[in-house]
């Protein structure tokens, strides 16, 4: 009688490989600094393509830049299977917030062709351009780039077409890069958690119920300056007094009201910012963050509500603007329902959280069904020279990946292909 063991990844070369992947554009303190369209991204993007055609996949850039690397599936003509993230990084960043994800799908192909299995469908691993600045890798495959270059022209004055070009991109041509459902029948992120939620609950995996939407506002606050000394307490119409009043009232509202979400004065600017002078002015931004679009809204109200209220208490006018919208993207039940199985499988403990940050997957799920695995960060810190997951939380999420990918395989009319006896 022949016996089926558990297709399992080679973690040792998984942690060794985001080991390599974190010496392009490392820091003195240990962090790692590979911004996007960069000497030290271009690097990454060439040895990430290396590891791609060494684990037998045909490779290609599209024209926003994204690397693709293609594993052929059993049957042709039908949709792909894809995973990945990316590999560019913030100004001083650690070496898993993205790397894990692309690192990961290029091992589960790895691990794939070593026992000679094919899935039905083919296998995309995907890395996406500039998923920390503008997205635009993401958004070109779901067709909401912002069709203005000078949109996306980097701070240093750099214009998008230049930066596309040196990755084998083209502006000109980016409407070539969108995809649908037809194309890519699910995708399925691998990353770190980027909070604290899973390493509080000592949980090995978050099953992500999906991509929160972020709405932020500008308020104005318009007072009267005044001479600090002279000006008697009831007679101000301080400016920061106000703003205080609102820092207080947006933390209230997100504590509590009942639910998930999140809301943060993360900017805030004062006039004429002297110690004798009553404010007189003060802009400040509001984000606030939910899965769902009708919380967002009456959360909103609320403010606006409190908003009102203080404006009459402290004598200012007060206005509040909409800057940004993203909309929500849920994660796919069926999705998620392979992720919880592949858990169950490896007997590993799992959460269902929501991803307060953007991933690429945010964008991809417009359009096909997506799902994220989410594994923990030592304290939640990420974006940070201190951002932690540990060789074995890598490899558990690797894991959880590879067999995720195998249950959305046999969910198709066709079968996936596996040999009699699979080592351990």
């Amino acid at each position: 009688m022949t016996t089926t063991f558990t297709l399992v990844l080679n973690g040792d070369r998984l942690n060794h490989n985001l080991a390599q992947l974190a010496k392009i554009g490392k820091l003195p303190q240990g962090g790692v600094r590979r911004l996007a369209y960069s000497p030290e991204d271009l690097m990454a993007r060439q040895l990430v393509q290396d590891w791609m055609v060494e684990a037998g996949m045909s490779v290609r850039v599209d024209a926003a830049g994204n690397i693709i690397g293609t594993y052929a599936g059993e049957q042709e003509g039908v949709p792909t299977l894809a995973t990945g993230s990316h590999v560019d990084t913030v100004p001083s960043g650690g070496r898993y917030d993205g790397a894990l994800g692309v690192v990961a799908g290029i091992e589960v192909v790895r691990v794939l062709r070593e026992n000679n299995v094919r899935l039905a469908h083919p296998l995309e691993v995907i890395v996406f351009t500039d998923e920390e600045g503008a997205m635009i890798g993401s958004k070109a495959m779901s067709g909401t780039v912002v069709n203005d270059p000078e949109y996306y022209r980097r701070e240093d004055g750099t214009s998008i077409q230049t930066c596309l070009k040196r990755l084998g991109g083209n502006w000109e041509q980016l409407v070539t890069a969108q995809r649908n459902r037809t194309e890519i029948a699910a995708f399925v992120e691998l990353h770190v958690e980027q909070g604290g939620v899973l390493d509080s609950l000592s949980h090995d995996i978050g099953i992500v119920e999906g991509v929160v939407s972020q709405h932020c506002y500008a308020i104005a606050i318009i007072g009267r300056p005044n001479h600090a000394g002279t000006t008697p307490m009831h007679l101000r119409r301080d400016a920061l007094v106000a703003a205080s009043h609102i820092v207080l009232a947006v933390q209230a509202l997100a504590k509590d009201t009942p639910g998930e979400q999140v809301a943060t004065v993360g900017a805030l600017q004062v006039w004429p910012n002297a110690a004798n002078i009553v404010p007189g002015q003060v802009e400040m931004t509001v984000d606030i963050r939910d899965l769902s679009l009708i919380k967002i809204e009456q959360l909103v109200e609320q403010l606006e509500q409190q908003l009102r209220a203080i404006a009459s208490t402290t004598q200012t006018e007060i206005t509040m603007k909409p800057i940004l919208s993203v909309a929500p993207t849920p994660a796919v039940p069926q999705v998620k329902e392979a992720i919880a199985t592949a858990c169950q499988q490896l007997g590993l403990s799992y959460s269902y959280l929501p991803s307060r940050a953007s991933h690429d997957a945010q964008e991809i799920g417009r359009f096909t069904d997506m799902g994220i695995i989410f594994v923990p960060s030592a304290a939640g810190i990420s974006h940070s020279e201190d951002e932690y997951t540990s060789p074995e939380q890598c490899t558990q999420g690797a894991n959880v990946l590879l067999q995720t990918l195998l249950q959305l395989d046999k969910m198709a009319p066709a079968t996936t292909v596996l040999p009699d006896v699979i080592p351990d």
